[in-house]
């Protein structure tokens, strides 16, 4: 005859052993995210090319032409450009579908048990897909300017990790509280449209006055892509260090906390959703 041990902390322990065992939840909810994703649409997956390319082309225009803005070292100012959307795209839209996400699988989060924390972190996999695109899409824009990375591209995969931290933290802070005030799915996009003016997306951090540079990094977004500029852009001047050391803080503090905070609001996550 069998006997059934119920043990204090023994579910916190079986939490993170059930994010192993059910990874083919994982994978089946990031597959289909990305097959629905620009399902019914004229252009399908084109959609990752041709907004990049856009909002490349306008922040182009409007802070090298129209602002005078230079880019340093004679890098090309689209170059620029491309290299501050290609992780702001990815972290913006990644923690924007990780926000919604159990809202949207509700179905699903009230009726079976698994660990919640797969929703959202499966959400992220599809954004990551269009950053991928956008990848390619830069190496052929490299290819066209004639401009070869240098040996700095293989610091690259530390700040997609950094990318990843900072989407992830960000959605998870987000996700649970967008589950318990329904409120938030309105300020996600402001919170996206202000990211975008406060991130050094259209311009160099270099133009940052000194004075400001201290709040300017609490921006988690600030040392991503002023790394993803110093790998991918030969004669970018040094990372700051000081920059990238506070923004790697905040990433770091916002997914302990996030994660922490989901985990607390789990428990109660069928019961309002």
């Amino acid at each position: 005859m069998s006997e059934l041990i119920i043990e204090a902390g023994r579910t916190e322990k079986n939490y993170w052993r059930d994010l192993w065992r059910y990874r083919e939840l994982f994978y089946f909810l990031a597959w289909r995210d990305i097959l629905v994703r620009y399902k019914q649409t004229v252009m399908g997956i084109a959609w990752a090319v041709v907004r990049p390319l856009l909002m490349m082309v306008i922040f182009t225009i409007i802070f090298s032409r129209v602002a005078k803005l230079q880019a340093p070292a004679a890098i090309p100012y689209a170059l620029l450009v491309m290299a501050g959307m290609l992780p702001w795209q990815f972290i913006s839209a990644a923690f924007a579908a990780s926000a919604d996400s159990l809202v949207q699988n509700s179905n699903l989060v009230s009726k079976i048990y698994f660990p919640r924390l797969i929703v959202p972190a499966s959400s992220v996999i599809t954004s990551f897909v269009d950053f991928l695109i956008t990848m390619a899409l830069i190496a052929m824009m490299m290819v066209w300017y004639r401009f070869v990375p240098d040996w700095r591209l293989a610091g690259l995969p530390l700040f997609v990790l950094l990318a990843f931290l900072a989407s992830i933290g960000v959605g998870l802070w987000l996700c649970a509280l967008n589950v318990e005030y329904r409120d938030f799915r309105y300020i996600i996009p402001f919170i996206v449209q202000f990211g975008l003016y406060v991130s050094p997306v259209g311009f160099s951090s270099s133009v940052v006055p000194f004075k400001w540079r201290f709040f300017f990094s609490l921006n988690p977004v600030v040392g991503v892509i002023d790394g993803f500029r110093w790998s991918l852009l030969r004669g970018q001047p040094l990372i700051w260090w000081p920059d990238l050391a506070n923004s790697i803080g905040v990433t770091v503090f916002l997914f302990i906390s996030g994660t922490w905070y989901f985990r607390k609001m789990e428990r109660t996550f069928a019961d309002i959703i």
